[in-house]
Parts: structure tokens; sequence; C-alpha cells
């Protein structure tokens, strides 16, 4: 853009109360936003310069999980044929499982199995061009260092699950927890961590023997995990008590636990580039906290929109975006002003965000 071009443009943008991503330098850099959209079935593709809907992919039932290849090339989007139901919990806040009853059942007997897999998208053509085996109800995965392996938690048969992606075959199935959910490649890429919703259990499997070298547990309904850059730490939420935990990856043990603000529902963490902030998206308190990684102290709260879920940042460290479930849309909050700067629509339930470069 040409300094004419943006000299006219800031005070158009100005008066609508919010810069918009297009007007912040970015060094040419360019990529898109794929957006998994749980009932509607589909994809959604955002342009991330003017953040404009590009496109919407049809991939199959209930896109949970996305995540780009290592080369760029590809989309991998979980998929689960097992409805959608609301959980059910004790007077602990623990789930209660229903045999046959709830979208958690052992037998399958309301699921169509035909359905799950890991959907392949090819982003030059952003068409679905395939799908993988990879065993019962898959709702996340991470992929290996190297980019040849996929680790899958499969939600309803208490396992995990490797595929090699040059055969599409699974290689392992590791028995773990009930309702395992968040799955995360620590760096150094020797392992993989799976967290379980049910009992709050977490498992640390060796990415060489594909055991359990690590088990420990945190309160209720832990979603997700990320790690702290150049440290042995990890951080990972517990949804139902609203905190924050902080692990020590080399004991396999919780070492903090830091409370988010009222009305939290933490699902989904990410840290800033250099390292020095936490970013956790609150569910259903529409927020997304920030934290200091080193005093461990809440520095904000960024109103967003409703039930912010999945999360992703762009390369350059400058923007942050959430999946917003109910609103059907996607925030924008830029991490200077750690403000909201812009809405865009999306599929029906957003639930997952990958950048892709371009």
């Amino acid at each position: 853009m040409n300094s004419y071009r943006l000299q006219r443009l800031i005070p158009a943008v100005l008066l609508l109360g919010s810069l918009s991503p297009a007007v912040f330098a970015r060094g040419g850099e360019h990529f898109q936003l794929y957006v998994s959209n749980e009932r509607s079935a589909d994809v959604t593709v955002i342009d991330a310069v003017d953040m404009k809907l590009i496109d919407t992919i049809a991939v199959g039932k209930r896109p949970r999980g996305i995540h780009v290849s290592t080369d760029g090339k590809r989309v991998y989007v979980a998929l689960s044929g097992t409805p959608i139901a609301v959980p059910k919990f004790d007077a602990n806040g623990n789930p209660v499982f229903q045999r046959g009853k709830d979208h958690d059942d052992d037998d399958g007997s309301q699921s169509d199995k035909s359905a799950d897999g890991i959907g392949v998208i090819d982003v030059g053509q952003r068409k679905l061009t395939g799908k993988l085996l990879v065993g019962s109800d898959p709702e996340e995965f991470a992929l290996s260092k190297s980019g040849h392996e996929l680790y899958i938690s499969n939600e309803d048969s208490k396992s995990a699950s490797v595929v090699n992606l040059a055969t599409g075959k699974i290689d392992h199935v590791i028995p773990i927890a009930q309702e395992p959910e968040g799955v995360a490649t620590a760096p150094d890429g020797k392992s993989f961590y799976v967290t379980c919703e049910a009992g709050g259990e977490v498992f640390v499997i060796d990415t060489s023997s594909y055991q359990s070298i690590g088990h420990f547990t945190v309160p209720p309904r832990p979603r997700s995990m990320a790690f702290l850059p150049g440290a042995a730490i990890g951080f990972i939420p517990s949804e139902l008590t609203g905190q924050l935990n902080v692990i020590d990856t080399t004991q396999y043990k919780v070492i903090k636990t830091i409370a988010l603000p009222e009305g939290s529902r933490p699902m989904s963490v990410r840290l800033s580039p250099d390292g020095r902030k936490i970013y956790v998206s609150n569910g259903r308190a529409g927020t997304v906290s920030v934290i200091d990684s080193r005093s461990y102290e809440l520095l904000n709260s960024i109103q967003v929109g409703t039930r912010p879920w999945g999360m992703a940042m762009s390369p350059d460290g400058k923007y942050l975006y959430t999946a917003n479930g109910p609103s059907n849309d996607v925030s924008v909050i830029d991490l200077q002003t750690e403000k909201e700067i812009q809405r865009v629509k999306a599929g029906d339930s957003p639930w997952g965000i990958t950048i892709v470069p371009r």
C-alpha cells in the first residue's frame, strides 16, 4: 500500500472506531485463517490482510481440531460422527457418563462411525481431498516435530492414536483414560501430552517407545496445553475450576495454579513469541486473559465474542484470533493495544483456528 493511499485510509478507518489489521505493515507477510465450524460441517477460509471471508469448504461431520502441515500445503481437520450433547455433572463438578445416552458412550450407539477421521484439505485447491482413518471420535491432535505423524485424541475410546502420514495408517494405539481431548507435542519432539477431561488426568507419551512416561492430574476438564519457549514449563487450563495450571515438564507435575477472573471457563492457551505473555481463552466469560509468564500476574482481560474457544496467533505475533462458538464469528485482537479491533463472520459454531501461509 503506498503512502498516499495509507494517508487517505487511516482517517476513514478511525471514524469507524478501530483500525483494521490491513492498516498495519506486515513486511509483505500474507496468510490465511482456516476456521473449523463444528455445527455447519465446514471450514471457513479468511484472508488475514483484509479479514474477508474468501471460501467455505465442506469437510464432513463435526469438524473440531484443525492444524496446518509443516510445509503449509495441507490442512488437517478432525471429524466426528458422534453427536453433540450437553455434558452432565455431579455435585463436585465431575462429568457424569451414561452409557448409551451421552455423546461419550462407549458403545457408540448413536454415532456415525463412518464419519470419523482426519479430513485432508489441499490448500492450493481449497478442497477436501481425502480422509485419514484414525480411530474413533477424534477431537484434537498435534503434528509430530518432523511433521510425519499425527498424535490424536480418540474421545470416546479412552485412547490416543499415532498416524503415519506417509502411509495414512495407524501405527500405534495407546490406552489412556476417559474422554481424552487436548494434544500437544513437546518442544523437543520427544514426547506428546494428552489431557483427559473426565478425571483431569494428563498422560505424557514417549515418541520413540509410544509408552506413557508421565501421568499426573489437574482439576476437572483440562482442555489444551501450551509450552513456555526455552523453559521446561507448560500450561494447562482447567475449565470447571477456572484455573490455569503451571506444569514442570521434567518432573511431570503441577507446580502452581493460577486463578483466572470469576466466571472464566478456560479453553485454549497461547504464548507470545518472546514467551513473556500467556493468553487464555475463557469460554463462557467471553474474554481472553493476559498473564505475565514470569510473575503469573493477571495483566488484562480482553473482551471478545461469545464463548471463545480455539485461538491462533499471527506469525509476526501482532494479532491473536479467537473462534467464538455461539456468536459464529472470529475476533481479531491487536496485541499491542490488547483490544478487540474486528470481528469476522465464520460458519456455525467456530471451534478451532489454524494459520496458513500464502
